[in-house]
């Protein structure tokens, strides 16, 4: 089984910095893209960003420029940069893993972390 541990939200003033992350552990092959989500009150679950095994990265247009994810494969580890933070970055944030199982299967499985909630208030 693979088990996603997420950390690093918190409260934080608006114009400030976080980072979060997101650790995968258990019994797999390899994981292919990884990505941030996240979820305000009230609306639907969005992406992010998302990095894939080759490095490439892809943000929505709300937070280009302010986050970078970033991925350290020998921890099987994702991160997300979050830098001048604004209130409607408040939301619960996800990360999701496109996981090889066993080095048979064609495609991967998306694993989904527990969520941490980001808050940007003063």
């Amino acid at each position: 089984q693979v088990q996603l541990v997420e950390s690093g939200g918190g409260l934080v003033q608006p114009g400030g910095s976080l980072r979060l992350s997101c650790a995968a552990s258990g019994t797999f092959f390899r994981i292919n893209a990884m990505a941030w989500y996240r979820q305000a009150p009230g609306k639907q679950r969005e992406l992010v960003a998302t990095i894939i095994s080759g490095g490439s990265t892809n943000y929505a247009d709300s937070v280009k420029g302010r986050f970078t994810i970033s991925r350290d494969s020998a921890k099987n580890t994702v991160y997300l940069q979050m830098n001048s933070l604004k209130p409607e970055d408040t939301a619960v944030y996800y990360c999701n893993l496109d996981v090889v199982q066993r080095y048979w299967h064609s495609s991967g499985s998306p694993f989904w972390g527990q969520g941490t909630q980001v808050t940007v208030s003063s």
